[in-house]
C-alpha cells in the first residue's frame, strides 16, 4: 500500500519517540516474560479475517478510550502490531503519552508475522 505523505511524516515524526522491534525480538520478549501482551491494533474486520493466535485486540479508533481499562497497570509489556508496521507506531506513541513504559511496535506488523509464519487464527 503507497501511504500518504502526511501520513508518512506524522509516522516517522512519531517513529523517533518509539522503540520497534523485531519479530524475533517479540517471540523472545512474549517467551521471556508470560505476562507480556501482543496487541493487534488494526481495524475488526482485519482481526476477524485473521491475526496472531496469542494476540489480544483493541483497536486503533477506540485504543485510547479502552486501554487503560484492559491493561491497567502501566508497567505491562505491550508488543503492538497492524498490517504493516505504521499504525503500530502511532499507537506505541499514544499508549506512551498515556503513561505506558514497556511498549514496542513490531517491524512489518501482521505482513511481517505472516511471511515468519507465526500461528495465526480467524474470528475472535
Amino acid at each position: 500500500m503507497d501511504h500518504s505523505p502526511g501520513f508518512l511524516k506524522v509516522v516517522n515524526e512519531a517513529r523517533t519517540r518509539v522503540t520497534e522491534i523485531t519479530i524475533d525480538q517479540a517471540r523472545e520478549r512474549l517467551a521471556a516474560n508470560p505476562a507480556a501482551v501482543l496487541l493487534d491494533v488494526r481495524e475488526d474486520s482485519e482481526w476477524q479475517k485473521n491475526h496472531a493466535v496469542e494476540a489480544r485486540h483493541l483497536g486503533k479508533g477506540i485504543l485510547e478510550r479502552d486501554l487503560e481499562t484492559m491493561f491497567p497497570d502501566p508497567d505491562t509489556e505491550l508488543l503492538m502490531y497492524c498490517g504493516g508496521g505504521f499504525r503500530s507506531i502511532l499507537t506505541a506513541e499514544v499508549a506512551q503519552r498515556m503513561g505506558y513504559r514497556k511498549v514496542r511496535s513490531v517491524i512489518g506488523g501482521y505482513k511481517g508475522l505472516v511471511q515468519a509464519q507465526w500461528p495465526m487464527k480467524s474470528g475472535a
